[in-house]
């Protein structure tokens, strides 16, 4: 086969994917919730989704996504339990402190998943299925979690592999079985081919891994451009991006966060109070990154989904949420008049710049004190543990979404 012939036979790569991540940890915080169908996400009678159902859940089609009064109507003894996602970070950063102790090329894919490319070190634990084991072995006996991983040539098929027995599977795709494995996989189960690439191919007559690996490269790339090129090796299994360690990713250009809020409102209170937190959130992550910027953007997502973003740039570098927060309240001001409710708010900060500490909007070093103090504590126990008193009125809020970028 083309495709077993081409890529790197010797490269080990292993996706460590931690099972139902969310439900689990809620199960394994309360004994209470072991053996039953559990979810996590918001209360029903708003726009909450299903973002992870346990195990106990699925037989009655309970899924990640779903909405809650969907999930209810199918498994009306479902538990809902509303999520805390300084718990779930913390847990995925002493999963991944077990990977790493693995190998130094480790990439974290999500917050329950990490690719790790085991080539260089995997002969002093016996081979890659050997490490893989015991990688499986520590989570579980360290952190009581169990997960799935996968062994592969390349991260495609590593995640491919990892997919094939859940819950608690090891699974490897040697290079001689590629051609056999992708034959009948239908092409969205591929890492990097969503739903609307795989209705496209299936327009072309192509639903399965084999029959894209078959396709002409030509007719693919008139019809995907560069991507065309892509698709035709995944379809034979040849996927040669590395593993590329944190250490080792481009610059970050923005920091920010996003929320949906439970309900749409133009309520000044609520808009602020949320404004102030996903502010002091975006600093705190700048500030984990050695990272200060001077351009504060605002997104405004109104009840029509029609979203509004201005960004505003100032001769000061900003690192600390209530000084961010003062300024993109200062945009949202200024379009308040606009009469439609407000759906979603987002905080981003750009034109950054490293090492570059916020010190001359300090009357004194005390401020800078103090934010320090309030990082190391929430370092050590979690996010938000102290906070500016206005937060707490937030604090029943649903889970914002982060992003870097």
């Amino acid at each position: 086969m083309r495709g077993a012939i081409a890529m790197n036979q010797d490269r080990k790569i292993l996706l460590v994917d931690m099972n139902s991540f969310f439900a689990s940890v809620e199960q394994l915080c309360n004994p209470c919730l072991q053996g039953k169908p559990v979810v996590v996400g918001g209360p029903v009678g708003t726009r909450s989704v299903v973002s992870a159902a346990s195990y106990e859940a699925r037989p009655f089609g309970v899924k990640s996504g779903m909405p809650m009064m969907e999930a209810l109507a199918r498994c009306p003894e479902l538990i809902i339990v509303h999520g805390s996602m300084r718990k779930y970070v913390d847990v995925s950063r002493r999963v991944f402190k077990i990977c790493g102790d693995y190998t130094d090329l480790m990439e974290i894919y999500s917050i329950d998943e990490c690719f790790m490319d085991v080539t260089p070190t995997m002969d002093r634990f016996g081979g890659a299925w050997s490490l893989a084991r015991e990688v499986k072995r520590r989570i579980f006996e360290e952190l009581g979690l169990r997960c799935s991983v996968g062994i592969g040539p390349n991260k495609v098929l590593a995640k491919l592999a990892a997919g094939m027995q859940k819950p608690d599977g090891l699974t490897e795709i040697r290079p001689e079985e590629v051609r056999c494995v992708l034959e009948d996989m239908p092409v969205q189960k591929l890492h990097g081919i969503g739903e609307k690439t795989a209705a496209r191919l299936r327009q072309m007559g192509i639903a399965t891994a084999g029959t894209l690996g078959r396709a002409s490269r030509a007719r693919l790339k008139r019809e995907f451009g560069v991507l065309g090129d892509a698709l035709h090796d995944m379809g034979n299994g040849i996927y040669e991006t590395p593993v590329v360690p944190y250490h080792d990713k481009a610059d970050v250009k923005s920091v920010g966060h996003s929320h949906t809020l439970s309900q749409n409102t133009r309520d000044w209170n609520v808009l602020s109070c949320h404004l102030l937190r996903l502010s002091e959130m975006v600093g705190r992550r700048l500030r984990e990154k050695d990272l200060s910027g001077r351009t504060v953007a605002l997104v405004v997502r109104y009840s029509d989904m029609h979203t509004f973003s201005r960004r505003r740039t100032i001769c000061e570098r900003l690192d600390d949420g209530y000084a961010i927060y003062k300024v993109a309240l200062s945009i949202l001001r200024e379009q308040y008049g606009d009469k439609r409710a407000i759906r979603l708010l987002g905080v981003c900060v750009s034109n950054l710049a490293k090492d570059s500490r916020q010190l001359n909007l300090f009357a004194d070093e005390r401020d800078r004190k103090l934010l320090d103090t309030m990082d190391s504590i929430n370092d050590k126990y979690g996010e938000f543990t102290i906070k500016r008193a206005s937060l707490v009125k937030t604090e029943r809020c649903d889970t914002a979404v982060g992003f870097v970028a």
